[in-house]
């Protein structure tokens, strides 16, 4: 017998198999499937997973639950939960390489959902939470008990953020984990899918590891669909698909209401033609309504839209009480709905629970699931059966359920949801649950741990006895907050709690609360606030205590140079030192001389801050392994200090040593700077491959952290990679560069100079010279203040490139004359190269083409002395084009092998553009056009590689979207590509030079 998909959809089933025959790698890597409740979403979802099954492929799905929303990796949990236990476990060949890249994900995900046994110790499956639901034996049930969750907190409701053990693994390890355990999934058969439904209930955490997925995929057949209500779909999320529709990565498919004709013949056939059509025009076409409406037997009169919850509702007056009960039961337990814990919620006689179930089956109110499991027919009755349940038998049942899970082993963060929704007021053992939950989602899941700790806040008594307590949660609160993105809300109560804290209290809150709160108020990009705040707080009488000092102190060294010039603070920072050598504090002091080392290499004092930082390095060797886990910071300012310093090795030694703590322990923020800071080495010295990995990485942490200025440091530095990393012509790297020029907006720090000044490189070699030099204007500002001293000669390398290339030599001339002047103080050979190019544009453009050469040749030894790679290379490709014969063949052959091994395609290209007239062989036929394509799927490339977005083409062609993105599907089968960058590309070199 044939199998036929679901009523309808026959269009869009062609394009799912599309989909599924490139297996994630040739086309988009995401399905995403949106529509109104009852449209037919999951239906459809379930026919992928088949057809998917067919074609040998492996097969995960996950569903999100309207009530468990706060569960970390909730929907991801549940996904695994289908995994073969035999696939994970230790061995030889596949299973081993499976084995290693499950064991952090299943970790990771176990400590931040479920709790799971002891972090770090490296078994496949401990604490994963996963098991007897799929009959997987991983250590724990399906509901999560038996997995070693953790054991109570003592002291009730105590401290659940800044307490805790430090975590050995932070959400984006997981996130990179989870990517490489798919990619070994795929491998195990002929790709994997992973089919997540409901996506609009999905918890914080589990949207935080699909967006990274998204981003970046596996690089492997795996296929990502997933199933959403379009407007309950969070903002940021939405962005994050449509970013992929945008790209190609990402096929939407908006499922509207059904045609009449396969709504009335396909559902109910035999209908009454004018009954069919009342019941057709009051479900709107919705395959759910309609069938809701043609089991109540009724008119149509009403809209469904509007009255669907009473229709359900209607479903249930039929019921006994114990029918009734058990509805509800289910309605409370969700995925826990197994027959134990419906006979704790809904009691009665022997075996009168089993006669209920198969009562309500017959009704088609629930439906069997995994391991005996019940649930609801459809997500939307659960919703109105549980809203509109006796709220005092709600509560009676949730409490019930909360002390079940206990009694079987439950962690903490299962039990959670229970317990919120039982708390009618203060219940200290109530709170020490999700005070418990909050402290091991900390890491992982933060939103869940600033959610739970909220509940808590919520029932907590005022009055003095209970006001440490409180301001002690807010903290806590606000550190989750600050953690997971939301720096506005983490800020206000912050200042709440620094209001509230009297100036003479002695717990130490105040202060924490201060330095906390400048600091948010730094990533906001509020310098001058809190720079206020932290003098405010160091000028109050009576004095904080010296250790507290010492932290303010750094803060507010902290905010140079950002948008503070660094002598403004200078005093300041010494003092710091001065008193951590006082109070013999070497940790405290070390992260001053950090500071200073940092401030005076930005401002040019070369001297000083390569003493500072010789200083700040040999203070961090002789710290203890606790101490060392807290200078992350310190070893990002000494590793961006040695940078500049153009000491390339020290830096990369410093950004390691950093990352080792940093992947343990954090902040994810620290994280973000390290991965820079390496990066920014691995840039210079040419070695762009795994520079681009680990800007790629940074920039995840940044969107997740929700902070402008560092969202833009990471965007203008992956720019700059793959501007150097990307052939000639291709548009990606100017498309991040405005984006993260438009990230920082009209602030003017540090950070979004550095954004404007990229999008200047960016747009020069985009043959942009007219917005190179307008970016590097609005970067330098009027006086040039904007403008770091210590690199100024290279930013004004651009600024001369782009008045040269306008025809306006007497201003270029200016600014190479500055940018000589700058280098010769520096001292730096980066920078004198910089300054050697700008002097030879001006050369060349003046027609002395010889000495043009030269000076080109004596910037690429300047770079050669420094170990600047990339700029050696850059510059003997730009001297070889205007030298001699023979010195010019030398010169090419040297640069273009420097730029081939350090994988600097932009200088390749250059280099295969410029090659020296010397008898060769002769050169390679010029690419064919685009084979296999139609007219229109080349009008439509040629149009990606313009930069026209889905929409735009669409409006152009004057063709439906829809359309577009089955022509794009079409074209990255027939050609190869997987995203529209590498189409654009792949049509620019397809395409006669004009």
């Amino acid at each position: 017998m044939t199998r036929t998909g679901p009523v309808g959809r026959e269009a869009e089933l062609r394009l799912l198999d599309e989909v599924l025959a490139g297996r994630g790698t040739d086309g988009p890597r995401v399905v995403d499937l949106t529509g109104a409740a009852g449209i037919g979403k999951s239906r459809l979802l379930t026919e992928l997973c088949l057809r998917a099954r067919s074609r040998g492929m492996g097969v995960l799905r996950g569903r999100a639950t309207e009530y468990e929303r706060h569960t970390p990796y909730g929907l991801f949990t549940d996904a695994f939960a289908d995994l073969d236990p035999d696939l994970l476990r230790p061995g030889t060949g596949p299973a081993s390489t499976l084995a290693t890249a499950a064991s952090p994900v299943l970790r990771g995900i176990g400590e931040g959902a479920l709790g799971g046994g002891a972090a770090g110790d490296g078994d496949t499956g401990h604490g994963s939470g996963h098991g007897s639901g799929h009959g997987q034996g991983q250590g724990g049930r399906r509901d999560g008990s038996g997995g070693g969750g953790a054991g109570p907190r003592e002291g009730g409701a105590g401290r659940a953020g800044g307490e805790a053990a430090a975590p050995y693994t932070d959400r984006f390890a997981v996130h990179r984990a989870t990517a490489r355990l798919l990619a070994a999934l795929s491998r195990t058969g002929s790709g994997l899918l992973i089919a997540l439904d409901d996506l609009h209930w999905a918890d914080p955490a589990s949207l935080e590891l699909l967006d990274h997925l998204v981003r970046h995929p596996p690089h492997a057949p795996v296929l990502i669909a997933v199933a959403r209500r379009d407007r309950q779909t969070s903002a940021s999320l939405a962005a994050a698909l449509t970013r992929g529709v945008d790209t190609g990565a990402v096929l939407r498919l908006g499922l509207g209401p059904l045609p009449e004709r396969d709504c009335v013949e396909r559902l109910a056939p035999g209908l009454r033609p004018a009954r069919a059509a009342r019941l057709y025009a009051a479900s709107g076409g919705n395959p759910l309504y309609f069938l809701t409406l043609l089991q109540q037997d009724g008119t149509g009169a009403r809209s469904p839209l509007g009255g669907l919850g009473s229709l359900l509702l209607d479903e249930l007056t039929p019921l006994t009480p114990a029918q009734r009960r058990t509805v509800e039961a289910v309605a409370v337990l969700g995925d826990h709905a197994t027959p134990e814990l419906l006979a704790e919620l809904a009691p009665g006689p022997a075996g009168e629970l089993d006669a209920t179930l198969r009562a309500l089956a017959l009704r088609d109110l629930t439906r069997p699931g995994p391991a005996g499991s019940w649930t609801l027919r459809h997500p939307v009755l659960r919703t109105v059966v549980h809203e509109n349940a006796d709220h005092r038998s709600r509560i009676r049942m949730h409490r019930t359920a909360a002390e079940a899970l206990a009694r079987s082993g439950a962690p903490a963060p299962v039990r959670a949801h229970h317990v919120e929704q039982a708390l009618t007021g203060w219940d200290p053992a109530g709170a020490a649950v999700l005070l418990e939950a909050a402290a091991l989602a900390s890491a992982t899941a933060p939103a869940s741990s600033a959610h739970w700790l909220a509940a808590v806040l919520r029932v907590l008594p005022e009055g003095p006895r209970y006001a440490g307590q409180r301001l002690a949660l807010m903290l806590d609160r606000a550190r989750a907050l600050s953690v997971c993105g939301e720096l506005q809300a983490g800020r206000d109560l912050l200042a709440e709690v620094i209001d509230t804290v009297p100036p003479h209290d002695d717990s130490g809150l105040r202060p924490a609360a201060v330095t906390l709160c400048a600091s948010l108020e730094r990533h906001l990009g509020r310098y001058a606030r809190a720079e206020a705040l932290l003098r405010r707080e160091l000028s109050r009488s009576p004095a904080p205590p010296p250790s507290d000092l010492l932290a303010l102190g750094i803060e507010l060294g902290s905010s140079a140079p950002h948008s503070t010039p660094y002598p403004t603070v200078r005093a300041d920072v010494l003092r710091t030192r001065e008193l951590a050598r006082r109070l013999g504090d070497g940790a405290a002091e070390a992260d001053a001389l950090a500071l200073m080392a940092l401030g005076e290499a930005y401002e040019g004092g070369l001297d000083a801050a390569a003493r500072y930082a010789d200083r700040a390095d040999a203070l961090l060797e002789t710290l203890s392994d606790r101490d060392l886990a807290l200078r992350g910071e310190s070893r990002a300012r000494l590793s961006a200090a040695s940078f500049y310093l153009e000491r390339y090795g020290e830096a990369e030694r410093h950004a390691d040593r950093g990352l080792a703590l940093a992947r343990r322990v954090g902040p994810p923020h620290i994280l973000s700077h390290l991965l820079q800071c390496k990066a920014n080495v691995l840039m210079s010295t040419c070695r762009l491959h795994p520079a681009l990995e680990l800007v790629e990485e940074a920039e995840t942490i940044a969107r997740g952290i929700g902070s402008p200025d560092l969202l833009a440091l990471a965007l203008a530095n992956k720019a700059q990679v793959l501007l150097a990393s990307l052939p000639p012509g291709n548009p990606e790297s100017l498309a991040v560069a405005e984006e993260a020029a438009a990230v920082a907006g009209p602030r003017t720090s540090w950070w979004a100079s550095l954004a404007w000044c990229v999008l200047g490189f960016a747009a020069l070699f985009a043959g942009k010279p007219e917005r190179a030099r307008t970016a590097m204007l609005r970067a330098a500002r009027p006086d040039l203040s904007g403008l770091q001293p210590s690199m100024r000669p290279l930013f004004l390398e651009a600024l001369v490139t782009a008045t040269v290339a306008g025809g306006d030599l007497g201003s270029a001339d200016g600014w190479a004359a500055l940018a000589t002047a700058d280098a010769q103080r520096l001292g730096l050979p980066t920078q004198l190269a910089s300054a050697l190019r700008s002097t030879a544009q001006l050369l060349a453009a003046r027609g002395r083409t010889a000495e043009a050469a030269e000076a080109y040749a004596r910037a690429a030894g300047e770079a050669a002395r420094s170990g600047a790679t990339l700029w050696e290379a850059q510059s003997l490709l730009l001297g070889a084009s205007l030298a001699a014969d023979g010195p010019a063949e030398a010169m090419w052959h040297r640069g273009r092998g420097l730029a081939e091994a350090g994988g600097a395609r932009l200088l390749t290209g250059l280099a295969d553009l410029i090659r020296p007239a010397t008898p060769s062989p002769p050169p390679p036929a010029p690419p064919p056009p685009l084979p296999g394509l139609t007219p229109r799927e080349r009008e439509i490339a040629a149009l990606v590689a313009e930069g026209l977005t889905t929409a735009a083409i669409a409006a152009r062609l004057h063709l439906s979207p829809r359309t577009v993105d089955t022509h794009l599907s079409h074209i990255y089968r027939k050609t190869g590509v997987t995203t529209r960058s590498a189409l654009a590309a792949l049509t620019a070199r397809a395409t006669p030079a004009p």
